[in-house]
C-alpha cells in the first residue's frame, strides 16, 4: 500500500460520522466536509492543509509543517500549509491537523 493510501484511510477514519466527499485535486484525494475543502492527501504521503492565516507561524514550527507550493514552486498562498509525513506519525497528530483544516474552512 502506497504512504497515500495508507494516509487516506487514516484521515478516513479520522473524519467517520462527518459528511465528507472526497475529490481528486492538488495532485492527491482532498476531503471536503460538510462541501468545504478542509485537508488533501498528497501522492507522498503528505498533507495538504487549509489553515486561518493568524495561525501561520504557530503552526509552521510543528515538525513536518511547511508553506505549500504548487508544482511550479510558487507557494499556494498563506491559507495552506504541507505537511510532510514525519509530522503525521501518531493519530493524534494527524487529527490536530486534520481539526486545523477543520477550524479553517470558510463559512
Amino acid at each position: 500500500m502506497s504512504p497515500q493510501e495508507v494516509l487516506v484511510r487514516r484521515i478516513r477514519r479520522a473524519l467517520a460520522g462527518r459528511r465528507t466527499r472526497e475529490v481528486s485535486m492538488f495532485g492527491g484525494l482532498s476531503f471536503m466536509v460538510d462541501g468545504a475543502l478542509a485537508v488533501s492527501a498528497g501522492g507522498e504521503g503528505g498533507l495538504l492543509v487549509r489553515i486561518d492565516p493568524g495561525r501561520r507561524d504557530e503552526l509552521t514550527a510543528r515538525p513536518g509543517a511547511r508553506p505549500a507550493a504548487m508544482r511550479n514552486g510558487r507557494e499556494m498562498g498563506e491559507r495552506w500549509l504541507q505537511v510532510d509525513p514525519i509530522g503525521l506519525g501518531e493519530d493524534a497528530d494527524l487529527r490536530f491537523w486534520i481539526d486545523v483544516g477543520l477550524a479553517a474552512r470558510p463559512g
